[in-house]
């Protein structure tokens, strides 16, 4: 046998062996890649201070873990905003959190709580499954059901916005309030 024409059976073995496997890989690449957007970058156990356009903090978020997407929008995993006010920051949760992509616009849904600072002069706490805060604003708002309770006060409703700087709120629908009375020593 003449080493040309072996040489030529072992290139043309390995060429088709060579094609059928990368035929057999390219639906594995599909399937890898194919399950949605892809994350310019991940952060892990982060701390992150938004800046307003004066320069003033409007928003700190703290979570195990942040995914930014190619719009540039971010996904955020369990997290902890704290926005600025006096005396204290109020302590916004969730299970998980969405950043628009200028920053002007914060998603929390899956059990969402705040909490004012326990120093302010009426610690305040309310509940709901989604909320969006507009940290340049000072605006926590939603279309949900809302459980808020103060010091005496206990109230449900459909619908809320709320003034975290000067700690307005207003429950818009379907509002329902207890009074609960202090105990007298």
């Amino acid at each position: 046998m003449n080493w040309r024409l072996l040489l030529g059976v072992v290139l043309l073995l390995a060429a088709v062996v060579t094609g059928w496997s990368a035929w057999k890989m390219r639906g594995r690449d599909a399937v890898a890649t194919g399950g949605g957007e892809r994350s310019d970058y991940v952060l892990r156990d982060f701390e992150l201070v938004v800046l307003g356009k004066d320069g003033s903090e409007t928003v700190r978020v703290q979570s195990p873990e942040l995914q930014r997407r190619d719009d540039e929008s971010m996904d955020v995993a369990e997290p902890v905003f704290l926005t600025p006010a006096e005396p204290g920051p109020w302590k916004l949760t969730a299970e998980r959190g969405w950043i628009s992509p200028d920053g002007e616009l914060l998603r929390l849904d899956g059990s969402v709580s705040g909490d004012s600072d326990p120093a302010s002069p009426a610690p305040t706490k309310f509940r709901t499954d989604s909320l969006e805060l507009l940290p340049g604003q000072d605006l926590a708002r939603t279309d949900k059901a809302v459980s808020l309770s103060r010091p005496g006060l206990s109230q449900t409703g459909t619908g809320m916005e709320a003034n975290l700087k000067t700690r307005q709120y207003r429950l818009l629908s379907q509002v329902r309030t207890r009074y609960e009375p202090s105990a007298r020593p």
